[in-house]
């Protein structure tokens, strides 16, 4: 029997969105968007402003705020976890997500997307913020990803047994 699995992801500008909407087809598993509780403005992504919201968050340890939990999430096995990558890291409301769950027992798999950088830091950093999980090697997922690719991924991952 297949374990039960999640896409759980965060996306500002709608590019990681729709490769998790795709990675949940190929994996057959359900979606949950990581919303935070204050949206955020263009000016807060502003990344060449010191002073802007993400530039702020990312230099701290303040975890924002996510809007709405996941209330089964004891249901999922393997959970892939997707976002946009921000100074070589996950933004730091994936480190709010990973928090708010206990992971012990379940298999974790990054994906990000981006428009230049690698996800090898943001994989460390996440890695540490949720040990109790089993950790599988993550993948960027650009835009060229068909669903028959993601689904070559999943079998490597042998996440289905």
């Amino acid at each position: 029997m297949d374990n039960k699995k999640l896409v759980a992801y965060f996306s500002v500008g709608g590019d990681t969105a729709v490769v998790a909407k795709q990675l949940a087809r190929a994996a057959g598993a359900d979606v949950y968007a990581i919303k935070p509780a204050v949206p955020y403005t263009d000016a807060d992504l502003d990344w060449k402003n010191t002073n802007s919201r993400t530039s702020v968050e990312m230099r701290s340890n303040t975890l924002p705020e996510i809007d709405g939990k996941l209330d089964n999430m004891d249901e999922y096995d393997v959970v892939f976890i997707g976002f946009p990558v921000w100074w070589y890291l996950a933004p730091k409301i994936i480190n709010t997500f990973l928090a708010s769950y206990d992971f012990s027992g379940k298999t974790l798999i990054p994906f990000a997307t981006s428009g230049g950088s690698d996800m090898y830091k943001a994989e460390a950093v996440l890695q540490a913020a949720a040990k109790s999980a089993k950790w599988l090697p993550g993948k960027l997922l650009n835009g060229d990803y068909t669903v028959e690719d993601m689904k070559e991924w999943i079998n490597e991952l042998k996440i289905n047994n």
